[in-house]
Protein backbone atom coordinates (compact mmCIF):
# COMPACT_ATOMS: atom_id res chain seq x y z
CA UNK A 1 0.00 0.00 0.00
CA UNK A 2 0.81 3.12 -0.86
CA UNK A 3 2.02 5.72 2.04
CA UNK A 4 2.04 9.38 2.14
CA UNK A 5 5.55 10.86 1.08
CA UNK A 6 7.46 11.71 4.43
CA UNK A 7 9.01 15.06 4.28
CA UNK A 8 12.29 16.39 3.70
CA UNK A 9 12.57 17.27 7.44
CA UNK A 10 11.23 13.80 8.09
CA UNK A 11 13.73 12.10 5.68
CA UNK A 12 16.65 14.26 7.77
CA UNK A 13 15.83 13.55 10.79
CA UNK A 14 15.41 10.07 9.96
CA UNK A 15 18.46 9.93 8.48
CA UNK A 16 20.43 11.46 11.07
CA UNK A 17 19.01 8.97 14.01
CA UNK A 18 20.66 6.46 12.14
CA UNK A 19 24.29 8.43 11.53
CA UNK A 20 23.88 9.05 15.43
CA UNK A 21 23.56 4.94 16.15
CA UNK A 22 26.31 4.00 13.55
CA UNK A 23 28.63 6.74 15.29
CA UNK A 24 28.23 4.68 18.22
CA UNK A 25 30.16 1.71 17.02
CA UNK A 26 33.58 2.64 17.49
CA UNK A 27 36.84 1.28 18.52
CA UNK A 28 37.93 3.78 20.93
CA UNK A 29 34.60 4.71 23.47
CA UNK A 30 34.59 8.80 23.57
CA UNK A 31 35.67 9.03 19.93
CA UNK A 32 34.57 7.64 16.34
CA UNK A 33 37.51 5.56 15.15
CA UNK A 34 36.23 2.58 12.78
CA UNK A 35 39.51 1.40 10.58
CA UNK A 36 38.82 -1.17 7.93
CA UNK A 37 38.69 -4.69 8.97
CA UNK A 38 38.49 -3.77 12.66
CA UNK A 39 36.37 -5.12 15.20
CA UNK A 40 34.08 -1.73 14.93
CA UNK A 41 34.35 -2.32 10.94
CA UNK A 42 32.76 -5.79 11.66
CA UNK A 43 30.11 -4.18 14.14
CA UNK A 44 28.85 -1.37 11.80
CA UNK A 45 28.17 -4.33 8.57
CA UNK A 46 25.95 -6.08 10.98
CA UNK A 47 24.36 -3.01 12.05
CA UNK A 48 24.14 -1.39 8.88
CA UNK A 49 23.09 -4.72 7.18
CA UNK A 50 20.33 -5.08 9.51
CA UNK A 51 18.66 -2.34 8.45
CA UNK A 52 19.19 -2.87 4.83
CA UNK A 53 17.79 -6.65 5.69
CA UNK A 54 14.78 -4.44 7.48
CA UNK A 55 13.66 -2.89 4.75
CA UNK A 56 13.68 -5.41 2.17
CA UNK A 57 17.38 -5.75 0.68
CA UNK A 58 19.25 -8.55 0.52
CA UNK A 59 23.11 -8.58 1.60
CA UNK A 60 26.05 -10.09 1.39
CA UNK A 61 30.18 -8.87 1.58
CA UNK A 62 32.08 -9.90 -0.72
CA UNK A 63 35.85 -10.74 -0.43
CA UNK A 64 37.45 -7.27 0.36
CA UNK A 65 34.32 -6.41 2.96
CA UNK A 66 31.96 -4.28 1.14
CA UNK A 67 29.00 -4.61 2.45
CA UNK A 68 26.22 -5.11 -0.25
CA UNK A 69 22.35 -4.29 -0.20
CA UNK A 70 20.43 -5.15 -3.28
CA UNK A 71 16.87 -4.12 -4.45
CA UNK A 72 15.74 -6.00 -7.15
CA UNK A 73 14.24 -4.62 -10.35
CA UNK A 74 10.66 -4.82 -10.10
CA UNK A 75 9.27 -7.19 -12.29
CA UNK A 76 12.28 -9.34 -11.79
CA UNK A 77 14.64 -10.21 -14.48
CA UNK A 78 18.84 -9.59 -14.08
CA UNK A 79 19.17 -6.56 -16.33
CA UNK A 80 20.67 -3.62 -16.04
CA UNK A 81 21.32 -2.01 -11.65
CA UNK A 82 21.93 1.51 -9.93
CA UNK A 83 25.26 1.38 -7.95
CA UNK A 84 24.56 3.69 -4.54
CA UNK A 85 26.73 4.59 -1.58
CA UNK A 86 30.18 5.23 -0.26
CA UNK A 87 32.13 4.25 2.91
CA UNK A 88 31.50 3.22 6.90
CA UNK A 89 35.38 3.25 7.37
CA UNK A 90 36.60 6.80 9.39
CA UNK A 91 39.38 8.46 10.05
CA UNK A 92 40.70 8.51 13.82
CA UNK A 93 38.56 10.42 15.90
CA UNK A 94 35.90 11.03 13.26
CA UNK A 95 32.98 12.68 12.91
CA UNK A 96 29.64 11.20 12.30
CA UNK A 97 29.16 11.84 8.14
CA UNK A 98 32.23 11.98 5.72
CA UNK A 99 31.18 8.36 4.07
CA UNK A 100 28.62 7.26 6.35
CA UNK A 101 25.81 9.70 5.02
CA UNK A 102 26.02 8.52 1.61
CA UNK A 103 25.46 4.61 3.02
CA UNK A 104 22.62 5.65 5.57
CA UNK A 105 20.78 8.28 2.84
CA UNK A 106 20.75 5.55 -0.15
CA UNK A 107 19.28 3.03 2.59
CA UNK A 108 16.53 5.81 3.54
CA UNK A 109 16.06 6.56 0.18
CA UNK A 110 15.27 2.87 -1.13
CA UNK A 111 13.12 2.49 2.27
CA UNK A 112 11.01 5.82 1.00
CA UNK A 113 10.63 4.97 -2.71
CA UNK A 114 8.83 1.33 -1.33
CA UNK A 115 6.64 3.03 0.92
CA UNK A 116 5.36 5.28 -1.87
CA UNK A 117 4.96 2.67 -4.21
CA UNK A 118 7.40 3.57 -6.88
CA UNK A 119 8.44 0.46 -9.12
CA UNK A 120 11.93 0.56 -10.54
CA UNK A 121 12.60 -0.93 -14.09
CA UNK A 122 16.44 -1.59 -12.73
CA UNK A 123 17.92 -3.10 -9.69
CA UNK A 124 19.68 -0.80 -6.93
CA UNK A 125 22.77 -1.79 -4.98
CA UNK A 126 23.81 -0.32 -2.18
CA UNK A 127 27.60 -0.46 -1.68
CA UNK A 128 29.47 -0.20 1.89
CA UNK A 129 32.44 0.17 1.44
CA UNK A 130 35.21 -0.16 4.32
CA UNK A 131 38.31 1.11 2.90
CA UNK A 132 38.25 4.38 1.47
CA UNK A 133 40.41 6.89 3.97
CA UNK A 134 43.56 4.14 3.98
CA UNK A 135 44.01 4.62 7.66
CA UNK A 136 44.69 1.23 9.16
CA UNK A 137 46.42 0.08 5.93
CA UNK A 138 48.11 2.39 2.98
CA UNK A 139 45.81 1.30 0.36
CA UNK A 140 42.98 3.82 -0.01
CA UNK A 141 39.81 3.39 -1.91
CA UNK A 142 40.77 -0.40 -2.45
CA UNK A 143 37.37 -0.94 -1.65
CA UNK A 144 35.63 0.54 -4.57
CA UNK A 145 38.52 -0.32 -6.69
CA UNK A 146 37.58 -3.94 -6.29
CA UNK A 147 34.07 -3.08 -7.50
CA UNK A 148 35.57 -1.85 -10.42
CA UNK A 149 38.41 -4.83 -11.02
CA UNK A 150 40.98 -2.32 -10.74
CA UNK A 151 42.55 -3.66 -7.49
CA UNK A 152 45.95 -3.87 -7.05
CA UNK A 153 47.68 -7.22 -5.71
CA UNK A 154 50.39 -5.17 -4.01
CA UNK A 155 48.02 -3.45 -1.76
CA UNK A 156 47.83 -7.42 -0.16
CA UNK A 157 51.47 -7.09 1.23
CA UNK A 158 50.93 -3.90 3.07
CA UNK A 159 51.25 -4.00 6.75
CA UNK A 160 49.73 -2.30 9.41
CA UNK A 161 51.70 -0.68 12.69
CA UNK A 162 50.88 -3.61 14.51
CA UNK A 163 52.57 -6.08 11.37
CA UNK A 164 49.51 -7.41 10.17
CA UNK A 165 49.51 -7.65 6.34
CA UNK A 166 45.83 -6.75 4.54
CA UNK A 167 46.02 -10.07 3.17
CA UNK A 168 45.99 -11.62 6.56
CA UNK A 169 43.32 -9.12 8.07
CA UNK A 170 41.05 -9.51 5.08
CA UNK A 171 41.44 -13.58 6.09
CA UNK A 172 40.93 -13.03 9.75
CA UNK A 173 37.79 -11.03 9.19
CA UNK A 174 36.33 -14.10 7.05
CA UNK A 175 36.85 -12.74 3.75
CA UNK A 176 38.97 -14.47 0.90
CA UNK A 177 41.87 -12.44 -0.98
CA UNK A 178 41.85 -15.00 -3.77
CA UNK A 179 38.29 -14.40 -4.92
CA UNK A 180 38.65 -10.44 -4.57
CA UNK A 181 38.49 -11.02 -8.81
CA UNK A 182 34.75 -11.92 -8.32
CA UNK A 183 34.11 -8.16 -6.37
CA UNK A 184 33.64 -6.64 -9.98
CA UNK A 185 30.69 -5.52 -11.53
CA UNK A 186 30.46 -5.86 -14.90
CA UNK A 187 30.02 -2.64 -16.72
CA UNK A 188 27.96 -3.34 -19.14
CA UNK A 189 25.14 -3.41 -16.82
CA UNK A 190 25.65 -0.68 -14.85
CA UNK A 191 23.30 2.37 -15.21
CA UNK A 192 26.12 4.84 -13.03
CA UNK A 193 27.16 4.83 -9.62
CA UNK A 194 25.35 7.87 -7.16
CA UNK A 195 26.83 9.07 -3.97
CA UNK A 196 25.97 11.85 -1.09
CA UNK A 197 28.93 13.24 0.04
CA UNK A 198 29.33 16.13 2.83
CA UNK A 199 31.13 18.96 1.16
CA UNK A 200 34.16 18.82 3.80
CA UNK A 201 34.37 22.77 2.57
CA UNK A 202 32.97 25.85 3.23
CA UNK A 203 31.94 27.16 -0.63
CA UNK A 204 27.76 25.81 -0.52
CA UNK A 205 27.56 27.26 3.41
CA UNK A 206 29.33 30.61 1.15
CA UNK A 207 26.94 30.66 -1.04
CA UNK A 208 23.51 29.77 1.28
CA UNK A 209 22.42 26.78 -0.66
CA UNK A 210 22.36 23.47 0.77
CA UNK A 211 23.19 20.91 -2.00
CA UNK A 212 25.72 21.27 -4.85
CA UNK A 213 26.22 18.84 -7.82
CA UNK A 214 29.76 17.94 -8.48
CA UNK A 215 31.79 18.44 -12.14
CA UNK A 216 34.82 16.65 -10.86
CA UNK A 217 37.32 15.27 -8.03
CA UNK A 218 40.16 17.01 -7.86
CA UNK A 219 43.32 15.51 -9.24
CA UNK A 220 45.92 15.56 -6.65
CA UNK A 221 49.80 15.28 -6.19
CA UNK A 222 51.86 13.94 -2.74
CA UNK A 223 55.43 15.17 -2.19
CA UNK A 224 58.30 15.20 -0.13
CA UNK A 225 61.36 17.19 -0.46
CA UNK A 226 64.13 18.09 1.91
CA UNK A 227 66.41 21.32 2.29
CA UNK A 228 69.72 20.48 2.70
CA UNK A 229 72.04 23.29 4.40
CA UNK A 230 74.91 23.66 7.49
CA UNK A 231 73.84 23.06 10.78
CA UNK A 232 76.12 25.60 12.76
CA UNK A 233 75.90 27.43 16.10
CA UNK A 234 73.20 29.47 16.83
CA UNK A 235 75.70 31.93 18.84
CA UNK A 236 78.97 32.05 17.04
CA UNK A 237 77.56 32.02 12.91
CA UNK A 238 76.81 35.02 11.35
CA UNK A 239 73.72 35.70 9.82
CA UNK A 240 75.39 36.99 6.09
CA UNK A 241 77.30 32.97 6.45
CA UNK A 242 74.47 31.16 7.19
CA UNK A 243 72.68 28.33 5.18
CA UNK A 244 69.68 27.74 7.01
CA UNK A 245 67.48 25.24 5.71
CA UNK A 246 64.64 26.37 7.70
CA UNK A 247 64.21 30.34 6.42
CA UNK A 248 64.95 28.85 2.61
CA UNK A 249 61.76 26.63 3.29
CA UNK A 250 59.82 29.66 4.73
CA UNK A 251 60.54 31.22 1.30
CA UNK A 252 59.51 28.35 -0.47
CA UNK A 253 56.55 28.14 1.48
CA UNK A 254 55.38 31.85 0.74
CA UNK A 255 56.19 30.86 -2.86
CA UNK A 256 54.04 28.11 -2.60
CA UNK A 257 51.25 30.00 -1.23
CA UNK A 258 51.74 32.74 -4.05
CA UNK A 259 51.16 30.37 -6.84
CA UNK A 260 48.50 28.35 -5.41
CA UNK A 261 46.51 31.89 -5.35
CA UNK A 262 47.37 32.52 -8.42
CA UNK A 263 46.13 29.42 -9.96
CA UNK A 264 42.75 28.41 -11.50
CA UNK A 265 40.25 25.47 -11.41
CA UNK A 266 39.87 25.68 -7.80
CA UNK A 267 43.95 24.85 -7.40
CA UNK A 268 45.40 24.44 -3.86
CA UNK A 269 49.14 23.97 -2.87
CA UNK A 270 49.76 23.38 0.37
CA UNK A 271 52.83 22.43 2.87
CA UNK A 272 51.47 19.98 6.02
CA UNK A 273 54.67 18.73 7.48
CA UNK A 274 57.70 20.05 8.39
CA UNK A 275 60.82 18.40 10.40
CA UNK A 276 63.24 20.65 11.41
CA UNK A 277 66.82 19.20 11.59
CA UNK A 278 68.88 18.56 14.58
CA UNK A 279 66.34 20.71 16.70
CA UNK A 280 67.72 21.85 19.02
CA UNK A 281 66.82 25.85 20.00
CA UNK A 282 70.61 26.50 19.77
CA UNK A 283 71.92 25.93 16.63
CA UNK A 284 71.05 26.63 12.84
CA UNK A 285 68.79 24.07 11.32
CA UNK A 286 70.78 22.38 8.40
CA UNK A 287 68.11 19.76 6.68
CA UNK A 288 64.35 20.35 6.43
CA UNK A 289 62.07 17.44 5.33
CA UNK A 290 58.87 19.01 4.31
CA UNK A 291 55.71 17.38 2.14
CA UNK A 292 53.55 18.98 -0.42
CA UNK A 293 49.87 18.58 -1.31
CA UNK A 294 49.07 20.16 -4.46
CA UNK A 295 45.19 19.34 -6.31
CA UNK A 296 43.08 20.85 -8.43
CA UNK A 297 39.48 20.47 -10.51
CA UNK A 298 42.11 19.97 -14.26
CA UNK A 299 45.11 18.40 -14.92
CA UNK A 300 46.67 21.33 -16.53
CA UNK A 301 46.93 23.84 -13.65
CA UNK A 302 47.89 21.35 -11.33
CA UNK A 303 50.98 20.04 -13.26
CA UNK A 304 51.68 23.72 -14.21
CA UNK A 305 51.57 24.74 -10.63
CA UNK A 306 54.23 21.68 -9.61
CA UNK A 307 56.57 23.39 -12.38
CA UNK A 308 56.61 26.42 -11.23
CA UNK A 309 57.25 25.20 -7.96
CA UNK A 310 59.91 23.33 -8.49
CA UNK A 311 61.40 26.15 -10.36
CA UNK A 312 61.19 28.50 -7.41
CA UNK A 313 62.40 26.04 -4.60
CA UNK A 314 65.55 25.45 -6.92
CA UNK A 315 65.91 29.33 -7.44
CA UNK A 316 65.82 29.77 -3.60
CA UNK A 317 68.09 27.14 -2.64
CA UNK A 318 70.76 28.47 -4.97
CA UNK A 319 70.42 31.76 -4.17
CA UNK A 320 70.50 30.86 -0.09
CA UNK A 321 73.63 28.30 -0.62
CA UNK A 322 71.21 24.98 -0.08
CA UNK A 323 70.36 21.43 -1.96
CA UNK A 324 66.82 20.74 -2.49
CA UNK A 325 65.59 17.59 -3.99
CA UNK A 326 61.97 15.98 -4.33
CA UNK A 327 60.24 12.62 -4.05
CA UNK A 328 56.44 11.76 -5.52
CA UNK A 329 54.52 9.72 -3.53
CA UNK A 330 51.42 10.25 -5.28
CA UNK A 331 49.93 11.66 -7.99
CA UNK A 332 46.43 11.19 -9.49
CA UNK A 333 45.03 12.59 -12.46
CA UNK A 334 41.37 14.92 -12.31
CA UNK A 335 38.05 12.67 -12.46
CA UNK A 336 35.27 13.99 -14.21
CA UNK A 337 32.11 13.18 -13.32
CA UNK A 338 29.36 11.96 -15.98
CA UNK A 339 27.14 14.91 -17.60
CA UNK A 340 24.59 12.86 -18.13
CA UNK A 341 24.29 12.11 -13.65
CA UNK A 342 25.33 15.13 -13.30
CA UNK A 343 22.85 17.04 -15.34
CA UNK A 344 20.02 14.31 -13.28
CA UNK A 345 21.01 15.68 -9.99
CA UNK A 346 20.76 18.90 -10.83
CA UNK A 347 17.21 18.72 -12.19
CA UNK A 348 16.28 17.06 -8.71
CA UNK A 349 17.73 20.12 -6.91
CA UNK A 350 16.16 22.21 -9.39
CA UNK A 351 12.70 20.32 -8.40
CA UNK A 352 13.29 21.06 -4.77
CA UNK A 353 13.34 24.47 -5.70
CA UNK A 354 17.37 25.41 -4.33
CA UNK A 355 19.77 26.56 -6.82
CA UNK A 356 21.93 23.86 -8.86
CA UNK A 357 25.25 25.31 -8.22
CA UNK A 358 27.86 23.12 -9.35
CA UNK A 359 31.88 22.75 -8.20
CA UNK A 360 34.48 20.33 -7.90
CA UNK A 361 35.51 18.35 -5.21
CA UNK A 362 39.02 19.46 -3.38
CA UNK A 363 38.96 15.77 -1.78
CA UNK A 364 38.76 12.28 -3.37
CA UNK A 365 36.06 9.49 -2.80
CA UNK A 366 34.78 6.08 -4.11
CA UNK A 367 33.65 7.92 -6.69
CA UNK A 368 36.99 8.89 -7.77
CA UNK A 369 37.41 4.89 -8.54
CA UNK A 370 34.17 3.86 -9.64
CA UNK A 371 34.30 6.49 -12.51
CA UNK A 372 37.14 4.32 -14.19
CA UNK A 373 34.76 1.49 -15.42
CA UNK A 374 31.18 3.14 -14.56
CA UNK A 375 29.06 6.82 -15.03
CA UNK A 376 29.41 8.15 -11.65
CA UNK A 377 28.24 11.68 -10.09
CA UNK A 378 28.44 13.08 -6.53
CA UNK A 379 25.96 15.28 -4.81
CA UNK A 380 27.06 17.67 -1.79
CA UNK A 381 25.61 18.58 1.45
CA UNK A 382 26.67 21.73 2.89
CA UNK A 383 29.25 21.37 5.95
CA UNK A 384 29.38 23.78 8.74
CA UNK A 385 31.92 25.69 8.54
CA UNK A 386 33.40 23.85 6.16
CA UNK A 387 34.73 21.09 8.86
CA UNK A 388 35.29 17.70 8.37
CA UNK A 389 37.44 14.67 9.80
CA UNK A 390 36.86 16.08 12.95
CA UNK A 391 34.31 15.26 15.67
CA UNK A 392 32.51 18.94 15.04
CA UNK A 393 31.43 17.64 11.48
CA UNK A 394 28.18 18.48 10.88
CA UNK A 395 25.37 19.21 8.51
CA UNK A 396 21.93 20.45 9.29
CA UNK A 397 19.38 17.63 9.20
CA UNK A 398 17.29 19.24 7.05
CA UNK A 399 20.12 19.24 4.64
CA UNK A 400 20.29 15.47 4.72
CA UNK A 401 16.64 15.03 3.99
CA UNK A 402 16.77 17.41 1.02
CA UNK A 403 19.65 15.26 -0.10
CA UNK A 404 17.48 12.24 0.28
CA UNK A 405 14.63 13.58 -1.17
CA UNK A 406 17.27 14.47 -4.31
CA UNK A 407 18.34 11.27 -4.54
CA UNK A 408 15.09 9.78 -4.87
CA UNK A 409 14.08 12.01 -7.78
CA UNK A 410 17.60 11.46 -9.38
CA UNK A 411 16.62 7.66 -9.28
CA UNK A 412 12.77 8.27 -10.71
CA UNK A 413 14.19 10.20 -13.30
CA UNK A 414 16.57 6.98 -14.02
CA UNK A 415 13.89 4.64 -13.73
CA UNK A 416 11.91 6.49 -17.05
CA UNK A 417 14.88 7.16 -18.70
CA UNK A 418 15.64 2.92 -18.39
CA UNK A 419 11.97 2.53 -19.28
CA UNK A 420 12.11 4.72 -22.62
CA UNK A 421 15.58 2.51 -23.95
Amino acid sequence: MTETARTPAELGALTQSLLDDLALVTDEPGRVTRTYLSPAHARSIDLVGGWMRARGLTTGLDAVATLRGRRDADGGGAGRIVLLGSHIDTVVDAGKLDGCLGVVASIVALEEIARRGVRLPFAVEILAFGDEEGVRFPSPLSSSSAATGTYRREWLDVRDRDGISLAEALRAFGCDPARIGEAAIDPARVIGFLEVHIEQGPRLEDWGLPLGVVTSIAGQTRMGFTLEGMAGHAGTVPMGLRRDAFTGLAEIALAVERIGREGTSDLVATIGRVAVLPGAGNTVPGRVEASLDVRAGADAPRLVALDRIRHQAERIAKKRGLTVAFERHVDVPTVAMDDGLQDAFARAVLSLGLDTRRLPSGAGHDAMAMARRFPAAMLFVRSKDGISHNPREWSDPLDLGLAVEALIRTLLQLAEQERAR
